[in-house]
């Protein structure tokens, strides 16, 4: 769509990346005058306000963030924010706290390669890979040729811009690391049919719990998923912004009998992956990647500068985002690996699977969202101090419980300052899972939680 402005990806010469310092920033890339279209999810052209600040959301291609990317990004949270930056669920990063110069900020990321192909475009790169894909030797596939070709057809043709914000899709390789519990509307995992590999495509669900219900020939796998989403936005009302409501809608059988695709009926090829902090061994001889994460997603503009130093130095020049709010750096040295978990745990980042907060999420809570009912960040890092040993919880200021991007094992619900009920996540049971108990204290919470046996968890 014609905007009036030149909008493009800058190549090489335009990327703010190990030619500027920190604190310096040319900036000559508009933000297109293009309206951006109403919606509650944050994104790089589109900055909606909370408690602390508008929000700014940058997705990045498959969770990859290079090293003069995290600079820039690091450098304009600095000055033209707050300097408060957090990882999501999906492998992107976000800005908090950006106020009267968001346009500015915008024309920074914008110039560091940051954005879409296309204005259109930002809304639907709404697409996951592990952050092991193509260097992990355990994978059956390489997700991240197709994982270019999907994201190139969502941002170039006009047509897809018209998903929602929140339609997702997961791509799958069978690596180590990956996080298989997460729902899309749309994910693919590799599928072994008569001797060779395809793609298996399941809807509105995940590969740890879904079935895949098409297998598409890895040659056809770009056209056979343009087809899906094609006949999504063909039959798509406005109550269907996701792939599950037109399912239950329609039905599985009316939704892909017009497509022609192989049907299969397979379930999902393994159970999410287990650990996430540690070292993995890359399919590169003599070479591993470092898992760390952030303390409850949250991070600063000089720990972003200090991380794009280090993997500059010893890994490959690049992070990788998890969806575990969390980085993985590619690329070390066998040898490196211990080192560069103590620079990792000097810079404040989790580095072991036993810290405290290494299994907990937290919303911004009231201290940043209007909708917030406690401090739910202070919480959860005092509440991590009283739990022996460590458990998985997930602390939300309010219903929408926007930190998790499934249920966790146990969720306190806060439903005042310092008060949140517990509910303990059961498959029976839907939302939360089972309520357990009302209206505790932090105190109160930490018994309960330490008297309940590990295989709760």
């Amino acid at each position: 769509m014609p905007t009036g402005r030149v909008f493009k990806r800058p190549g090489k010469a335009g990327i703010i990346s190990r030619l500027l310092p920190f604190t310096d920033l040319s900036l000559n890339v508009p933000v297109p005058s293009r309206p951006v279209r109403p919606s509650a999810c944050p994104g790089l052209l589109r900055i909606v306000q909370a408690l602390d600040g508008g929000i700014c959301r940058i997705k990045l291609p498959g969770g990859v963030l290079g090293a003069g990317q995290a600079s820039a990004l690091a450098a304009a949270a600095q000055r033209y924010a707050s300097g408060v930056l957090e990882a999501t669920n999906r492998a992107n990063v976000q800005v908090r706290g950006v106020g009267a110069e968001a346009g500015v900020l915008q024309q920074a990321l914008l110039q560091a390669g940051l954005g879409p192909a296309h204005p259109g475009g930002d809304d639907v790169r709404n697409l996951m890979l592990s952050p092991l894909a193509g260097i992990d030797p355990q994978q059956a596939l390489d997700a991240r040729p197709l994982a270019a070709q999907l994201l190139r057809l969502l941002e170039g043709d006009t047509r897809y811009h018209a998903l929602s914000a929140k339609f997702a899709l997961q791509l799958d390789g069978g690596e180590a690391l990956a996080c298989l519990d997460h729902p899309h509307d749309v994910w693919l995992s590799p599928l072994l049919l008569g001797g060779q590999w395809h793609w298996g495509v399941g809807l509105a669900s995940s590969p740890a719990q879904g079935t895949m219900v098409v297998a598409l020939p890895l040659g056809e796998a770009l056209a056979g998923v343009a087809a899906v989403l094609g006949r999504f936005l063909a039959l798509a009302g406005s109550d269907h912004t996701r792939m599950r409501p037109l399912l239950d809608a329609i039905g599985l059988e009316a939704f892909l009998a017009p497509l022609g695709l192989r049907r299969v009926t397979h379930s999902g090829p393994r159970g999410a992956s287990g650990g996430r902090l540690g070292v993995y061994p890359q399919a590169q001889a003599g070479t591993v990647a470092v898992c760390a994460q952030f303390e409850l997603g949250r991070f600063h503009a000089a720990q972003l500068h200090a991380l794009a130093q280090l993997c500059r130095r010893w890994g490959c020049g690049a992070l990788h985002l998890t969806p575990w709010q969390g980085l993985l750096i590619p690329g070390i040295a066998q040898a490196h690996a211990d080192r560069v978990q103590a620079e990792l745990r000097t810079l404040g980042l989790l580095v072991d699977a036993e810290a405290p907060l290494a299994a907990m999420l937290a919303c911004s809570g009231a201290s940043g969202c209007a909708k917030g009912q406690a401090d739910t960040k202070a919480d959860a890092r005092r509440l991590a101090m009283l739990l022996a040993p460590p458990r998985p919880v997930h602390l939300s200021g309010c219903p929408r419980a926007c930190a998790a991007a499934h249920v966790a094992p146990f969720t306190l619900l806060a439903v005042a300052p310092g008060r949140y009920d517990l509910f303990i996540r059961d498959a029976a049971q839907p939302g939360l899972g089972r309520l357990r108990a009302r209206e505790l204290t932090l105190q109160a919470a930490a018994s309960l939680l330490n008297g309940l046996p590990r295989s709760d968890t």
